[in-house]
């Protein structure tokens, strides 16, 4: 088994405890990190990564001009479906392969997921598996149904065709704009079951979350975890900080609770992974080569316009003015483009009368 997570350095903390928890709840499965960055960072040696892979060296085609349009929270997840596609590629010995989220921590071994992944190609996890919390149902209906914070895979022609059409919508679309129906990877995958065969698991002890936290039933047997009699697999510490504390105090009951348990030894971990400062890296695609910043206004612009952005080769080259120019040229050649069509549409006299009209308002 290969289980992987994406990152930028800022993450290389969260990184560091989910792969211990791997490797001490997993033995037999290697750790691979997916890692957006130029280069990688000496930060980024740990005895827990088999693998440190950098986005750009298992890309298909120009990751310079994929990776401008992109802002770092969206970075990590639109090459999740390139590197599932690249480890498929580069792994047809090995025949179960599972992303987790970085902030991710793993309590026992995937017991149901192995027997699950002998037949079944694709494995999701939904948000939420009871109704009740009309907060978390209406963040699913915006953010997605499956929380891909984990996804598990075989190796079979279902997968990998499922893992494909996935990479192709990721590269044209994989932004934080859930005015447009878009949020990151995930809500595409609202459609998986629709188009492939895929197993709903509905297992509690996977993806125990944030948005699993109400009327939750976690309960401490004998030295084992278990959530309404699921053994605990791993939970996804999604809103670590003041976002997952509020949801502690909102939704667990007052007292001691095994969840606050866990809670608080994750803390612990998370803190010491970061006692270098990691998570204050800079991402080194936020800039220039000439270390300019890059205005995210243009990214957005960049990603909006397809012929200026296949028009230029490496963006990182260049600078906010250049790239600016860019659009301005744009703009002009669809003007232009739009007179000599009306030419060859209407004749000269009625596109002239048109141009007058428009230069005497």
């Amino acid at each position: 088994m290969i289980v992987f997570t994406s990152i930028c350095t800022n993450y290389a903390h969260k990184a560091r405890t989910l792969a211990k928890s791997v490797k001490e709840n997993i033995p037999d499965a290697q750790f691979y990190v997916c890692l957006t960055e130029r280069e990688i960072p000496e930060s980024m040696n740990s005895p827990y990564f088999d693998k440190v892979i950098l986005s750009k060296d298992m890309w298909e085609g120009n990751f310079d001009q994929f990776i401008y349009k992109h802002a770092i929270v969206e970075a990590s997840t639109a090459v999740k479906g390139q590197f599932f596609r690249y480890l498929l590629k580069t792994h047809p010995e090995e025949d179960k392969f599972v992303y987790l989220d970085p902030d991710c921590y793993v309590y026992s071994d995937f017991v149901e997921l192995r027997d699950l992944l002998d037949t079944r190609p694709i494995v999701l996890c939904p948000h939420l598996l009871q109704a009740g919390n009309i907060d978390m149902e209406l963040s699913s209906t915006a953010h997605g149904v499956y929380n891909l914070g984990f996804l598990g895979v075989n190796h079979s022609e279902e997968a990998e065709r499922f893992i494909n059409w996935w990479a192709d919508r990721l590269y044209l679309f994989c932004y934080d704009d859930i005015q447009r129906g878009i949020f990151t990877d995930q809500k595409w995958i609202d459609l998986a079951p629709c188009f492939f065969d895929v197993e709903i698991f509905k297992h509690r002890g996977y993806d125990f979350a944030t948005w699993s936290l109400l009327d939750c039933g976690m309960s401490k047997e004998n030295g084992k975890y278990l959530v309404k009699g699921d053994e605990l697999r791993f939970i996804h510490f999604s809103g670590y900080g003041q976002t997952l504390q509020n949801c502690i105090t909102n939704w667990l009951p007052e007292g001691p609770h095994p969840f606050k348990d866990l809670h608080e030894e994750y803390c612990k971990l998370h803190e010491e992974n970061n006692a270098d400062n990691v998570s204050k890296t800079p991402w080194t695609y936020s800039h220039y080569y000439s270390g300019e910043m890059i205005d995210d206004k243009l990214r957005v612009k960049y990603r909006n316009n397809r012929d200026v952005m296949f028009s230029i080769e490496d963006p990182f080259a260049l600078s906010n003015r250049e790239i600016s120019q860019k659009f301005t040229a744009s703009s002009a050649m669809t003007n232009y483009q739009k007179v000599v069509d009306s030419f060859k549409r209407d004749g000269v006299r009625s596109t002239f009368l048109k141009i007058i009209n428009v230069l005497t308002k």
